[in-house]
């Protein structure tokens, strides 16, 4: 599939970060524990999120050719003092322009280091758009805040964790999503409220040599089914698959199989 364009991304990474600041500047309690992310409070999550835009901007800034440790990147931790909304707001807006500003600057070909096997800027655009629009879902929950995001960047989100699990699986037979093998089993992911103009059906198809996907629909073992963001969002094990939003047809059990093992690696 192709992949959301540039500058695209560089919107929406601009939209995101401009969505998670409400959050943060909501009343919310930031000492709150994220559901979804059990270790983390809702303050942990927002540091984590801004220091992982400071991460890929000086990555793209300085055109690394190899992983940079992030103790060498310059306010990734965020403010000194705990619970300082103001200066926790403004952190992560001024690291958001940043990013944006260099990934422009850089445009999408730039040679950076990157570790999904895609070596460009582009990737680090696509990977931080995800990055905090799934991060951002994660402190909604914890806020008890609505949460809803474009069926081009849903639907894109799914296309890239595809990718990337399939990279994990194809590079690393120690990582749990090598277990994703099997013949004649399949998971259909099913948008109910996108038209054709998003195409947001997949077939996921486990076969020996590990598994292969594509966009479609076609009779599966398993379907997930329901509006686009919850689809994703299940299929990101941010919803759980009980939940009322969403539909499983056919053998749950393979889906959990899956859910269990798709990482990043």
């Amino acid at each position: 599939m192709t992949p959301l364009p540039h500058d695209r991304c560089c919107d929406e990474i601009t939209h995101q970060v401009g969505l998670l600041r409400s959050v943060v500047t909501s009343g919310a309690d930031l000492s709150a524990p994220v559901p979804t992310c059990p270790a983390w409070s809702l303050e942990d999550l927002v540091r984590h999120t801004g220091g992982a835009l400071r991460w890929a901007e000086l990555l793209v800034r300085t055109r690394a050719e190899d992983e940079v440790p992030e103790e060498q990147v310059p306010g990734i931790a965020g403010p000194e003092a705990a619970g300082d909304v103001p200066a926790l707001d403004a952190w992560l807006a001024r690291s958001g322009e940043r990013l944006v500003a260099t990934l422009r600057e850089a445009g999408p070909a730039a040679a950076v280091w990157g570790w999904a096997g895609v070596h460009t800027s582009g990737f680090w655009a696509r990977r931080m758009t995800h990055e905090i629009t799934v991060h951002r879902a994660d402190a909604a929950l914890a806020a008890a805040l609505p949460y809803e995001v474009a069926p081009d960047v849903a639907a894109d989100a799914i296309d890239e964790w595809l990718q990337i699990v399939r990279y994990a699986q194809r590079t690393d037979r120690d990582d749990p999503v090598a277990g994703l093998r099997g013949p004649g089993r399949s998971i259909q992911l099913h948008a109910t409220d996108t038209g054709p103009e998003v195409d947001a059906e997949w077939l996921i198809e486990l076969t020996e040599d590990g598994f292969r996907w594509r966009r479609g629909r076609a009779r599966a073992t398993v379907a997930l089914r329901g509006p686009l963001t919850s689809v994703l969002l299940a299929f990101y094990r941010r919803l759980p698959l009980d939940a009322p939003e969403v539909e499983v047809l056919g053998d749950r059990g393979l889906l959990e199989f899956w859910l269990e093992r798709a990482t990043f690696g």
